[in-house]
């Protein structure tokens, strides 16, 4: 089975930065996009950031573009998201995910889901 493990979330505050990773295993990560989606409080589960490497095309939300960057993956399995800047609002559960093929922000094309890691951001 595909496992991925989401790590680095922590307490930070505004305006400071984090760096979360997601490993990937055993998926060798070819024909594959992984994405970073967050779920705060009481609100929908969004897509934050993905990355594909059929064309190392990237997806960013606009509330992140600008902030976050992801990158990695490939035969080093690790996906990460760097976040700077933060604000009380990025507050929420990270969670990554594995799908097939071009980096998407929908959901449903994720087959493969973690579990997820919490950042708080105070004010």
């Amino acid at each position: 089975d595909v496992q991925l493990q989401a790590s680095g979330g922590g307490l930070v505050q505004a305006g400071g930065s984090l760096r979360l990773s997601c490993t990937v295993s055993p998926l060798a990560f070819d024909d594959n996009a992984i994405g970073w989606f967050r779920q705060a409080s009481g609100k929908a589960r969004e897509a934050v950031a993905c990355i594909s490497d059929v064309d190392w095309s990237t997806y960013y939300a606009d509330s992140v573009k600008g902030r976050f960057t992801i990158s990695g993956g490939n035969a080093k399995k690790t996906v990460y998201l760097r976040m700077d800047s933060l604000t009380p609002e990025d507050t929420a559960v990270y969670y990554c995910a594995a799908a097939k093929g071009w980096a998407t922000p929908d959901a449903e094309s994720y087959t493969y889901w973690g579990p997820g890691t919490l950042v708080t951001v105070s004010s």
